[in-house]
């Protein structure tokens, strides 16, 4: 809000926004689990939640075990249309908001939610200034077509789209952190005397397993300032990623590289491990 003013998402779009205020938190909140319940349905959005499954494992948060394919996610009402909830509620007499009674009939966030108009769709309403496609905050970005044919590239950690980018806007944010150029990650892996160790993640930004540890590894990057390592991030993907996975050991995104300080080889982190405690102790098993 600082940098971009309160009302930013209405140009670059709502993802930003959605990652800070909703997807971060309930991603710390997942962490602790081992299952979550969705209120998920097939109607709701065609274009994003037509094949939303009962139960799955989750594609882009992480439970409590860590790692890919650690959380269940259950959407028990997926195949269950909405005139039929809206009857259960009725004859039930569930209480609801009352904002579903003025026009509100999918809920969101102030700003970004308005009433829908008879014959709309429900989430019409939703980031009504966007494309339909685009109606997701990215809680359940797991369900989006293009996702789904991404995991088939880069050995199911994401891929690139057709030109091997994407507009999702960057991630990795942070003063601790040091953005590195083509020309700055080379120089990099040419020393062989450095005056410090680097640990560097090569990254996608549409990448949701990026996405997953970018809390995880900005935490790191903040506790180890002053430490005497340096942290950093190379977006490796479109015109970099052929020289990425040539010279940087680059399998699938993200892959996590540890420089010595004197060695100009890198070390590739193994794990898909990728909280601050696992990363930590893999930094100092080799510093």
């Amino acid at each position: 809000v600082r940098s971009k003013g309160l009302f930013s998402f209405y140009e670059d779009g709502h993802q930003e926004c959605c990652r800070v205020r909703k997807v971060r938190p309930l991603r710390r909140a997942l962490k602790g689990l081992r299952a979550w319940i969705t209120g998920q349905r097939k109607d709701q959005s065609p274009g994003t939640r037509s094949e939303v499954p009962v139960v799955q494992v989750d594609p882009v948060f992480e439970g409590l075990d860590g790692g890919i394919g650690s959380l269940v996610k259950w959407n028990p009402v997926a195949n269950v249309d909405g005139k039929d909830i809206w009857n259960f509620l009725r004859a039930m007499n569930v209480p609801v908001n009352t904002l579903h009674s003025q026009g509100y009939v999918s809920i969101g966030c102030e700003p970004c939610t308005r009433p829908v108009l008879p014959g709309q769709h429900e989430r019409e309403g939703r980031w009504w200034w966007e494309d339909a496609k685009a109606k997701e905050c990215g809680l359940h970005k797991g369900n989006l077509k293009q996702d789904s044919a991404a995991e088939l590239n880069g050995n199911g950690n994401g891929a690139s789209h057709a030109n091997g980018t994407a507009t999702q806007s960057d991630i990795f944010n942070s003063q601790s952190l040091v953005t590195l150029s083509r020309t700055g990650i080379e120089n990099l892996a040419r020393l062989e005397n450095r005056k410090e160790p680097w640990l560097v993640v090569l990254y996608a930004p549409w990448c949701r397993f990026c996405q997953a540890m970018e809390e995880s590894y900005v935490e790191l990057a903040e506790k180890l300032a002053g430490s005497g390592v340096k942290v950093a991030k190379f977006r490796a993907d479109g015109e970099q990623k052929e020289y990425a996975k040539t010279e940087l050991q680059l399998g699938s995104f993200p892959t996590i590289l540890f420089f010595p300080k004197h060695s100009s080889k890198p070390i590739k982190y193994a794990s898909e491990k990728r909280d601050v405690d696992s990363l930590m102790a893999f930094i100092n098993a080799l510093r």
